[in-house]
């Protein structure tokens, strides 16, 4: 008859590890336990979007269309018309930005939406489980880069048409047409890729969210200029006035039409859309499964 093994000898446990008997909850961690708060979400975002190279991408090409294009129509506007009749050089500022508007959307579209494409948003919301600061967070850090951003690029091409136009009977822009040509247009810009980044929130869907928003600002126009029957003038007016071009418009003083949003009204405008969008995207967020 074969003797049973020797008893194993017994340990002493670890200094982390409870003693036989003893409950776990003595054990201690040894990583410290810190209350988080909006803070550690803005950190986390900005990692987040300076990492992936989509932003590298869309704000590459934003800056060359803005610079690019804005020197590009000062060098055809110095070289072939040598009288501006007294017009402000600013405005020329306007072609470049509206199609940079292109890649602030996609941006902003991207920064909620790409998260549901590849189910990082699980990730994120069980290192964060407080949806709004998620939100609020994505929102903050988007607005303040897309804003400086188009801030940086609006000025440089202010100051490139002022020189180049300057001896071509331009008119020397005033501080307030200065402020609103770069503060007021950079913020209107930054506002539209936060009502993308809400929409993308929303749809959860990039390639449909993206399309529904160049939709939102390029049909008003496109559908008033094919309007023409006398009944629909009012319409008509209408879609012209508050179309996005026509509102960016205004911070240049070119405005498509001698009524509607004036001074400071688009933004206000734009400030309003933007937060019930926003609204709208934290409401369906509580609600829905991630």
């Amino acid at each position: 008859m074969s003797t049973p093994p020797p008893p194993m000898p017994q340990t002493a446990a670890p200094d982390w590890q409870a003693a036989p008997g003893s409950p776990y909850p003595t054990y201690t961690s040894p990583i410290p336990v810190v209350r988080t708060h909006l803070g550690h979400a803005l950190t986390s975002e900005w990692t987040k979007i300076r990492s992936v190279r989509s932003t590298m991408w869309t704000l590459g090409v934003f800056v060359l269309l803005v610079v690019g294009i804005g020197l590009l129509v000062g060098l055809v506007v110095s070289g072939s018309d040598p009288d501006m009749g007294g017009e402000s050089p600013l405005a020329l500022g306007f072609f470049g930005l509206l199609l940079g508007t292109m890649c602030i959307i996609t941006l902003g579209v991207l920064t909620t939406a790409s998260e549901y494409g590849t189910g990082m948003i699980r990730t994120t919301m069980v290192a964060c489980p407080s949806r709004g600061r998620v939100l609020m967070a994505k929102a903050l850090v988007f607005f303040l880069l897309a804003f400086t951003v188009t801030l940086v690029c609006a000025t440089l091409v202010g100051f490139l048409h002022t020189a180049l136009l300057g001896e071509h009977n331009a008119k020397d822009p005033s501080g307030e047409e200065w402020l609103k040509a770069t503060v007021g247009v950079s913020l209107y810009v930054a506002l539209i890729g936060t009502l993308s980044l809400a929409l993308g929130s929303v749809v959860r869907h990039s390639a449909g969210a993206i399309t529904l928003m160049i939709g939102a600002v390029l049909a008003p126009l496109v559908i008033a200029l094919f309007m023409f029957s006398s009944s629909l003038a009012d319409v008509q007016e209408a879609l012209f006035e508050y179309s996005i071009p026509n509102q960016m418009g205004v911070f240049y003083s070119s405005s498509l039409s001698e009524s509607g949003p004036s001074g400071w009204d688009p933004l206000w405008i734009m400030l309003v859309v933007t937060a019930a969008a926003l609204g709208g995207a934290f409401a369906l967020l509580k609600k829905r499964d991630v």
